[in-house]
Formats: structure tokens, sequence, C-alpha cells
């Protein structure tokens, strides 16, 4: 029967994987990558909190596509957190944490970046379903879209505590891994491996999506002569989605990779030197998500910049920030079921929405 070390600090693992981890961790290094991390996490608080309050105080954005955002949004935040403990946690300090500790520290990184890669997914889906049915929004019910948030919770927090619950190599030390000494390679193959077909998925996904939409736009464009501002709206769609594209492989992969190497214990790949970088580098993603996913759309924009400048919301400014073009929201209000191409042929979507706000109020 093997010997297990429940009662181990860290140094007892490190020493093992032969993890200078003082010595990797001090002077300009240190100081860069606290630095870094920092303004990242700082700029991540304050940017998603932004989008949180954004959806929630603007009536125009409740819709699914933005409660999920919204969700996002509270994944990335708490990758901040995650990020913030793990900074208080590691360096020379790793060698004198505990094991739950430990868990503790790398359950939290495994549950927010789930948690985000999950809501990402979930996200392309729904914005499929919607634009594969030529529809402004999907069909989701407030309930479902509720029992989307839960599960994605759930399944994150579930991936994070599962070296916890008994994947781990404190039994049998022989299969530990590199980067997490407590971690067997098998749970790091699995894990990296399910977080790329999951990544492979959403490329398939926006790779649909993106076809669909440049397709239905050389239709259209040979049958209509609309205006700039309409042919552009497709145009900002397929920008968007490549920026997504591009960002989720240039943060993800990298680090993806890595974990695989040393879940195949490639002793020779020097994963140890490049460990920090390519988790910043997928900390980065949770920076980006907001820009991407809020800051492009006009309507998401202008409502923070009235909560920044902390300015009276009157009528004549709810009037004009209701007419500013956006890539989503100037269709967004039309819940009639029209469809997005008669939106694109006759150029009234946007109008009818406006209408329908006034007539509400």
């Amino acid at each position: 029967m093997n010997e297990c070390y429940y009662d181990k600090r860290m140094d007892f693992f490190y020493n093992r994987t032969k993890t200078d981890t003082a010595d990797e961790w001090t002077g300009p290094q240190l100081i860069g990558v606290l630095c870094f991390g920092t303004f990242f996490c700082l700029f991540i608080f304050i940017s998603n909190s932004l989008v949180i309050a954004a959806v929630v105080k603007n009536k125009r954005f409740h819709f699914p596509f933005y409660y999920l955002l919204a969700n996002l949004a509270a994944a990335d935040f708490f990758a901040g957190i995650a990020y913030v403990f793990l900074m208080f946690n590691t360096g020379p300090v790793s060698k004198t944490l505990t094991v739950n500790r430990w868990f503790l520290r790398q359950g939290l990184l495994d549950t927010s970046l789930t948690a985000s890669l999950v809501n990402l997914l979930v996200i392309a889906v729904e914005r499929h379903m919607s634009i594969m049915r030529m529809k402004i929004h999907s069909n989701l019910t407030k309930k479902r879209v509720t029992f989307l948030i839960i599960s994605i919770w759930a399944i994150a927090i579930f991936m994070g505590a599962v070296p916890t619950l008994g994947w781990n190599c404190l039994c049998d030390i022989t299969v530990c891994s590199s980067l997490a000494p407590i971690y067997s390679r098998s749970y790091l193959v699995f894990w990296s491996v399910l977080n790329l077909v999951v990544f492979f998925i959403m490329v398939v996904v926006y790779i649909r999506i993106y076809m669909y939409v440049q397709r239905k736009t050389n239709v259209l464009s040979s049958h209509t002569s609309g205006s700039i501002s309409r042919r552009r709206t497709p145009v900002k769609l397929m920008k968007t989605v490549m920026t997504v594209l591009g960002a989720f492989v240039v943060c993800w992969t990298p680090g993806l990779v890595v974990l695989l190497l040393d879940g195949l214990n490639c002793t020779d790949c020097g994963i140890q030197n490049v460990k920090r970088w390519f988790l910043l580098l997928a900390l980065l993603n949770s920076v980006m998500n907001p820009i991407i996913y809020s800051y492009k759309d006009d309507e998401m924009w202008a409502t923070m910049k009235r909560m920044l400048c902390c300015s009276s919301e009157d009528k004549s400014q709810e009037r004009r920030s209701s007419r500013i073009p956006s890539t989503v929201l100037c269709r967004s209000t039309d819940i009639s079921g029209h469809y997005i191409e008669d939106g694109i042929i006759q150029g009234t979507i946007c109008g009818k929405g406006d209408l329908g706000d006034k007539g509400n109020s």
C-alpha cells in the first residue's frame, strides 16, 4: 500500500521536482511580475464591475446575451480575486504552504479560468442559435439563462475541486507533475485536453457564424443599395468574431500546451522557465473580455462612461444615448420577431426599437 503525504508541507513536493521557487522569484523578475499582475487585477476589477453595473442599470441590456455577458464579467472578476490570492501565496511562500492551502490556491485559479472558458462557450452557442435562425436574440427565457449561469459555476467549482477530491498524487508521488507538484500528470493531461477541445468547439462555432454572416452580406449587398452604416453592421460583427478568436488563441493556447507537455512528462521542454509568463498571458484574457464584448458596443460604452463621470441622467441624455448606433443593441429592442435580413434591407429595425421605447415610456 502506498504511503500518503497529507501532512507534508509543500517544500517536500517542490524539492522532489527540483523547483527552486526562492531563486526564481527574486529581484527584477519578481517586481515585474507583481507590477504586471497588480495592474491587470485593478483593471479586471474596475472594468468588469462596470460591465455588470451597466447590464443591471440599462434595461436595454436585459436580454439573454447580456445576462451571459454579465456572468462572464463576474467570472473574470473572480479571476482577479484568484490571482490576488496567488500573488500573496507564491514565490518563496509556496514552500511554506500546507497541502490544503496550496489546493485552495490552485482551485481558485482552475475555477476562475474554467468559468470564463465555459461562459465563452455558452455565449458562442447563444450567438450561433440567434444568427443561424436569423433572429436578434435567442429564445432563451430568464429561467433557462439562470439555469445556464448556475450550471456554468457548478461545472467550474467541480473542475476546481477535482484534485482536492482525490485526483492528485499525494498517495503516489511518482506520478506528480512538475508545474503542480501535488497534481497528478494524468489530471493535467485531462484538464488541458478538455479545454483544448472546448476551444476547438468555439472556433468551429465562430467560423460558422463568420461564414454565414459573410455569405448573407454578399447576397444582400447584390440586392440592395442600403446606406453605408447598415452595410457596416455585419462587418463589425465579423471583426468582433475574429478579435475573439485571436485573443483566445494568443492567451490560452500557450498555457494549455505547457500543461499538456508537463502532463506528458516532457523533461526537456523548459516549461519551468515560461510558466509564470503563460499564467499572466492567460490572465490577459480576463482583461480583454470586457473590451471585446462590451467596449465595442457604443451604448454599453456610453452607459459605463455616464457611470464613470457620475453625470445625472436626464431625458435628453437618455434619448441621445438611445440613438447611438450599436452592433447589437440598435436592433435589440425589436422583439416582434423580425429577421435580420429584413432589417438590413429595409433599414427600419433601429427606428422601430426607438419608437417602441417611446411608446412604452
